[in-house]
């Protein structure tokens, strides 16, 4: 606690000298800024995992048969002509699963960077920071599903580095990553490898949104150092103001081995359907894919790997201003045997998911 407390206080001071700062060198008052997020849920398994935790590609919602936090955020945020800063301290078992490699202290960080302008449209932002990668986030109610998909849960949602963000208009944005590695705060031991990403958005109308990511580098030491290439596009497209569909799709390639010449190759492809009956009832469908044979991103040690599909069907009601109750049911269906129940591997999964979440 006493390390929380200390972490807490130094972001904090961060924040406040950027506050103070400001003003003086752009002659402009900044503004700081205070939110927070909650969500807890409840998830049965059908298939009653003795240990309470669902399959090991879920980092979100993945405690079975009690209730949980999954995730709970506070984040103060600043923002000026030139400087802006953010800092995020959370808790939960998103954190407690996701963030399990990184330094004990830095598994409460959501997100802790600075920014500065440097151009009439061009920002460098330094820190931890959300991941250009993908469509979802730990933040449910941002995401149009109650879980996550499957390629999500297994793509960055968190980077450290050094980004150079340029928006020369309203429709086109630009980024560029130097990072510590695929989805690290502390970089991999025994590993010097750059590790680079970036992304294009292209927004042709308030209706559409084109997205392509893409990573490049290696997340091992470098004596086995085997280099992964790395592309997520996707878009969002608001059919009506009641009706929308996102769709994606991940493929990565991966080297064998140190110096071959030979990949593996692993491949996604996800459509979410969302209709809004009223300004508090909602209903989504998602339909996906994950074929990662080679068992680059999910090793199970089957003969075809993981090859699994997946769908879920949601419902959310928002009976007041900043506060949402969803209830999700979710099947995979597996190529192989890849899912425990008691003692029997099983080729099917099924949940239900309920999560009730509360922001400001």
């Amino acid at each position: 606690m006493k390390k929380i407390l200390l972490l807490g206080g130094l972001l904090a001071a961060a924040i406040t000298m950027f506050a103070q700062e400001a003003p003086t060198a752009e002659k402009e008052k900044g503004k700081v800024t205070f939110s927070g997020y909650a969500e807890a849920y409840y998830s049965y398994d059908f298939n009653n995992p003795a240990n309470h935790l669902r399959p090991g590609f879920l980092y979100n919602f993945n405690r079975h048969n009690e209730l949980n936090l999954n995730l709970a955020m506070v984040k103060a945020n600043y923002t000026s002509d030139r400087i802006r800063a953010n800092v995020g301290l959370m808790a939960g078992t998103y954190p407690q699963y996701n963030l399990a490699t990184e330094p004990t202290l830095m598994q409460y960080v959501y997100e802790a960077n600075v920014g500065v302008r440097v151009g009439k449209n061009v920002w460098i932002d330094a820190g931890v920071m959300p991941s250009h990668i993908g469509f979802e986030s730990a933040i449910g109610k941002d995401c149009p599903t109650l879980t996550r998909s499957i390629l999500g849960e297994n793509s960055p949602y968190y980077e450290t580095g050094v980004k150079v963000t340029w928006t020369p208009n309203d429709q086109w944005t630009f980024a560029a990553m130097y990072l510590n590695g695929w989805q690290r705060i502390k970089k991999v031991d025994g590993n010097q490898t750059p590790a680079f990403g970036t992304q294009i958005t292209f927004k042709p109308s308030d209706k559409v949104l084109l997205n392509w990511s893409t990573y490049v580098g290696n997340d091992l030491p470098d004596s086995i150092r085997q280099m992964r290439y790395f592309n997520n596009v996707y878009g969002t497209f608001s059919i009506t103001e009641k009706f929308s569909v996102i769709a994606g799709f991940d493929f990565g390639l991966q080297q064998k081995a140190k110096g071959s010449s030979d990949l593996n190759s692993w491949y996604s492809p996800v459509a979410i359907a969302k209709y809004a009956f009223t300004s508090k009832f909602a209903m989504a469908g998602r339909v996906e894919y994950y074929n990662d044979q080679h068992g680059v991103v999910i090793n199970t040690g089957t003969a075809n790997g993981f090859q699994t599909t997946g769908y879920s069907l949601n419902l959310d009601f928002t009976p007041v201003d900043h506060v949402m109750f969803r209830l999700e049911g979710r099947t995979f269906d597996g190529k192989d045997k890849t899912f425990m129940k008691g003692t029997q591997m099983k080729n099917t999964n099924t949940a239900i998911t309920a999560s009730l979440a509360v922001w400001f």
